[in-house]
């Protein structure tokens, strides 16, 4: 063996693949192409999954900020009120109030969260469908 053919360390492994066909090998930059549209539709998901991520955890901190505000401004017209009945009157609204506004945020931070798990999804599905066609046409031209 000379110098010339020896292994060199820094030679691309994906080249060196390519260049060693067996018949009945898939072509191997496509493999190694196919892998890198793969990579990056994973990397598209994580990056969907990330910001909704982030947009839940922001909307979740406006949602407390807004509810201590609004317990804060109760807990203000509560002290004001004068007779026993009208507290426990205003008391009775301000809980019923506190509990739709509960209800709906949380079907809104749901929402964002579903939002974000369909698109991951859809971007992860979308690419295992372009990777089996792939499949079909590296295994036809290797037929052929």
């Amino acid at each position: 063996m000379s110098d010339k053919g020896g292994f060199r360390p820094d030679a691309d492994i994906m080249r060196m693949l390519a260049d060693f066909r067996l018949p009945g090998m898939p072509d191997m930059e496509a493999l190694a192409a196919a892998q890198r549209r793969n990579l990056e539709a994973l990397s598209a998901a994580n990056r969907v999954a990330l910001e909704g991520a982030q947009a839940v955890a922001r909307r979740h901190m406006e949602i407390m900020q807004s509810s201590m505000t609004e317990m804060t401004e109760a807990m203000k017209s509560i002290a004001t009120q004068e007779s026993p009945q009208a507290k426990a009157a205003r008391q009775a609204e301000m809980l019923k109030a506190a509990y739709e506004r509960a209800v709906a945020n949380m079907r809104e931070v749901a929402d964002l969260i579903q939002k974000s798990n369909t698109e991951a999804l859809s971007l992860i599905n979308h690419r295992f469908t372009e990777a089996m066609d792939e499949v079909k046409s590296l295994m036809g031209n290797k037929q052929g």
